[in-house]
């Protein structure tokens, strides 16, 4: 049995009898089993989703209990989101076994509005990847070529939206982690204004660039859980003030303005084929009233290395609580203190954590800080103005999601290119500002990519509700 793809259509189904929730829960559940090798669940909470699926569909027929907003809608979360009373590793061997004590604020709030749950998603570990081979539950594989990768660091989140095991997939976002595997494998990927969303109960990894983000199908199904994720949270501190999502006013008018960044489509790191189809539909948006120009940017040379300085300055911070006395993995071989810290680290996190947690230190240590830390913060507002100004201008900002397609397991990306193959996306993170990747196209292999959509802060739902896509 077949069903609908989409939240709407899923929910009138379930009005009219054609089905049952519990169907829906099964059909994933058979999903999962039937995609095994995809590897994009750590965790499957089977019983527990037909058991939440049977309390709905007595609910739906009683017809006298009010049903939640997202009801009928089954969802999978990232393995950096806790589920209180469930396991959360953050795809690491140093929190192997560790059960959360608490839940996130956005799995209350999808809970309370009659979502679904089942199960917890692969990813790189502690989010630090763009391959989703980081991780210590192995690699995630792309459903359009299982020889290809999902991307990362949500690769299990955008491989579950995928493979048809769940209708969104909750993920996180600190420099492109939800936008890039939703590009490489043909989905929406939607990463909200820095502080839309508490990050209460994300595991961190960069403070001030985590964001928790949607993947899913379309970008309806993306505003039906903007509505619910996005609230007050005295929780977390760094919550954007005054209305959140579903207060935000729409303020753009039906003929965009948008602003295509130079040096960024005219990257000769960017694929051809990616490029020629991006201007392609700037053609279509032409033809269809809407403005588009060049504009210039100063900063391109400077956003990954801005990234990935202040990123791993954070990262050293926020994991050095990973220590082998309170939780997670504590090495049995240590005969004393040090050791104990040094050897639960060392076997605990793998080699790519390792690498950022040491260049994090690096960049913050007393000889280097000013030289680095210091003037990374400063090209990060000089990067945030110039984007600022531009959108004094224009409703929009259009740029590639990815330079290329998903390339393949076996190829061999040095350390450098992989970082660099974040260059399109770091850019919403380094400024806050909200970003949404749209399916494109497919390459002549089939392979699926996208572009993104960047505007100012809280033009989330203008973003969501008027996308050119």
């Amino acid at each position: 049995m077949g069903f609908p793809e989409d939240l709407k259509s899923i929910q009138k189904s379930l009005h009219a009898g054609n089905f049952t929730v519990v169907d829906i829960v099964s059909y994933y559940l058979s999903n999962i089993e039937s995609s095994k090798s995809l590897n994009a669940y750590i965790e499957v909470f089977a019983d527990e989703a037909l058991e939440k699926a049977a309390l709905l569909d007595a609910k739906i027929q009683s017809k006298t209990k009010q049903l939640g907003s997202l009801f009928g809608a089954v969802v999978s979360i990232k393995d950096l989101i806790c589920y209180r009373d469930h396991k959360v590793t953050a795809a690491s061997k140093i929190l192997s076994g560790f059960e959360s004590q608490l839940s996130a604020t956005v799995v209350t709030s999808i809970i309370e509005a009659d979502a679904i749950i089942i199960g917890r998603t692969n990813c790189d570990e502690f989010g630090m990847g763009s391959a989703n081979k980081n991780s210590y539950y192995g690699t995630v594989k792309n459903a359009a070529d299982p020889a290809y990768i999902a991307g990362g660091s949500s690769g299990g989140s955008a491989v579950s939206v995928q493979s048809k095991t769940c209708i969104v997939a909750l993920g996180t976002d600190t420099g492109g982690s939800v936008r890039q595997p939703a590009s490489l494998c043909g989905l929406y990927g939607f990463k909200p204004s820095y502080g839309m969303v508490s990050r209460y109960g994300l595991v961190a990894y960069a403070s001030s660039f985590d964001q928790l983000g949607l993947i899913a199908r379309s970008a309806a199904d993306i505003d039906a859980f903007m509505k619910v994720i996005s609230i007050h949270d005295d929780y977390d501190a760094t919550m954007l003030e005054g209305d959140l999502y579903s207060n935000l006013p729409n303020i753009t008018s039906p003929k965009s303005k948008i602003a295509v960044l130079a040096p960024m489509i005219q990257n000769n790191g960017l694929d051809p084929n990616i490029k020629s189809a991006i201007m392609d539909k700037i053609d279509q948006w032409k033809v269809e009233g809407h403005v588009v120009e060049m504009v210039d940017f100063d900063f391109i040379d400077y956003l990954v290395p801005c990234y990935y300085i202040l990123t791993t300055a954070e990262a050293s911070s926020n994991l050095s609580r990973y220590d082998g006395v309170r939780y997670g993995h504590r090495s049995s071989d240590a005969t004393n203190l040090y050791d104990m810290y040094a050897m639960s680290r060392t076997e605990g996190f793998g080699d790519e954590v390792k690498k950022r947690i040491m260049l994090g230190s690096f960049v913050l240590s007393e000889a280097y800080y000013d030289a680095y830390f210091t003037k990374a913060q400063q090209v990060r507002r000089l990067i945030k103005e110039s984007i600022e100004k531009i959108l004094l201008d224009y409703d929009y900002i259009v740029l590639p999601t990815t330079a290329t397609a998903a390339w393949k397991h076996s190829d061999t990306i040095d350390p450098i290119q992989m970082y660099m193959s974040d260059i399109y996306t770091v850019l919403a993170n380094l400024v806050g500002m909200p970003a949404l990747s749209v399916p494109l196209s497919l390459t002549a292999d089939g392979l699926p990519f996208g572009y993104q959509l960047i505007c100012r802060v809280k033009g989330d739902k203008c973003l969501i509700d008027n996308s050119v896509a």
